[in-house]
């Protein structure tokens, strides 16, 4: 019996000693397998939003605008402030007197002699040589046009900090979709170039036994190796270029440039094509971020020149102060409690300004004409959004136009490539045929990507020149 437990302790020990190691394989394997991690167009996007250092900046720019608002409204609550003071005074000042002085007499004896001096300094006997005094001081705001205006103002800096952050996430999605397409294109070069070398290897295979057998001169052979060898260099050229767009949708999503991901979209999947494009539209220039940008600064500028008109107004404040304050012979006021008298004292002050050599006025001037630039900026501004909007849709027109025409042209090259290597097969073609038709598929396809980036491209500026991309 106990040697059938025994048996049956080994035979677990083992199993799970084999289950281990075919989970850990199937493991390994897993993690092989997926040692790139996936990433679509909006999870990069995602990415780069929590983690590019711009957008992190914009983010604690509208920290610092909330915690500057927050500064404004503190300047009009109460203001307190305690102050303790212990001193002592060893000696004391001495009084000054002037000895013409008649009420010299009351501080000395009848008869005494005054000493023939310009001035009498005697000992100070109306002040102790130690003091303390601890105190509040308390003021309060009541009325001042610049502290009201500086809360809008305040409130319209937060608005524009929330701006500017909406406008850098426009231009990180933008960035990041258009090194995105990049990354796409430039692997699907690959793929491409890869089946062309395939197919081109096998040609110069099938060639090389043809001249073999005495069908094809030797010059055959060689055409077509160098086919092969510049298709082989092309997939070289464009491998590198995809690293670099690899390594450039890293940067612009601020992720290590050492890692490693799987892009998840395909070309095939992007809808390029625009059902609409509003032509003779006039454009919605609430749309753009940049108009809605100067219009706040705008907002900023008239807080300004209202703020520097309304200085003339009188402040208005109220004060308090209250606090003990005590008088002793020795300094023992940690020591020994001590006689503190109460003190206070409350009232207000009115602040009128009367003349102030005109500065009031020329930064009223300043204010205008800044107001004034930032308009004109605002004009200018509509201007360019019309021209973007206009240039964008007609390079989206062009960018479609030359994608459909390469979509053709590379549906044609495939197709005389295909019969010009069966001639050649058959015997009826001759190698320069192959070959010439082989460069113009390559080159087809080549004008293809370029053709379907521009497209992407395009699609992209039409759409951040209309506001579309929020």
């Amino acid at each position: 019996m106990k040697k059938l437990q025994v048996t049956s302790y080994r035979l677990k020990v083992l199993t799970a000693l084999i289950f281990s190691l075919l989970f850990n394989k199937n493991f390994a394997q897993t993690s092989s397998a997926t040692g790139k991690k996936p990433f679509s167009l909006k999870q990069c996007i995602d990415y780069a939003l929590q983690n590019q250092y711009s957008m992190k900046n914009a983010t604690l720019g509208e920290a610092l605008a909330k915690a500057k608002v927050g500064e404004v409204v503190a300047a009009g609550l109460p203001q307190i402030n305690g102050n303790v003071q212990l001193s002592t005074n060893d000696p004391l000042r001495r009084m000054f007197f002037d000895p013409t002085n008649p009420s010299i007499a009351l501080f000395f004896p009848p008869g005494y002699k005054l000493p023939d001096e310009k001035v009498i300094a005697m000992q100070n006997f109306f002040q102790l040589g130690n003091t303390g005094d601890a105190g509040l001081s308390i003021s309060q705001l009541i009325f001042s046009s610049s502290y009201f205006i500086g809360l809008q103002a305040a409130k319209t800096y937060q608005d524009l900090a929330s701006k500017q952050t909406e406008q850098t996430k426009i231009q990180v999605i933008e960035a990041v979709t258009k090194a995105y397409y990049s990354v796409l294109i430039n692997e699907e070069r690959i793929i491409l170039f890869k089946k062309n070398i395939a197919q081109i290897d096998s040609l110069l295979k099938q060639t090389k036994v043809m001249f073999e057998n005495g069908m094809v001169e030797n010059i055959d052979v060689k055409r077509i190796e160098v086919s092969y060898n510049n298709v082989v260099t092309e997939t070289e050229k464009f491998s590198n270029i995809l690293l670099l767009s690899r390594a450039l949708l890293n940067y612009q999503m601020s992720m290590p440039l050492d890692s490693e991901m799987t892009l998840t979209e395909k070309i095939s999947n992007l809808n390029v094509e625009t059902k609409s494009i509003a032509s003779n539209q006039k454009p919605n220039y609430s749309n753009r971020i940049e108009v809605s940008l100067l219009e706040t600064q705008k907002k900023l500028q008239l807080l300004d020149l209202k703020n520097n008109r309304f200085t003339y107004l009188p402040t208005l404040a109220a004060f308090g102060n209250i606090g003990e304050f005590s008088q002793s012979t020795k300094f023992d006021y940690l020591t020994s409690n001590n006689l503190w008298y109460g003190y206070a004292m409350f009232g207000l002050t009115l602040n009128v300004p009367i003349f102030d050599g005109l500065k009031q006025q020329h930064k009223i001037q300043e204010s205008k004409l800044n107001l004034k630039v930032t308009e004109n900026n605002l004009s200018n501004m509509q201007l360019t959004v019309d021209l973007q909007i206009k240039t964008a849709e007609l390079n989206l027109k062009n960018s479609l136009s030359a994608l459909e025409l390469q979509k053709k042209n590379i549906d044609l090259a495939g197709e005389v490539t295909r019969v010009t290597k069966a001639k050649f097969q058959q015997g009826v073609g001759s190698s320069l045929d192959v070959t010439t038709s082989e460069t113009s598929l390559l080159e087809a396809q080549t004008n293809y990507y370029n053709a379907l980036y521009d497209a992407l491209i395009s699609k992209v500026d039409y759409d951040v020149a209309n506001g579309n991309i929020k």
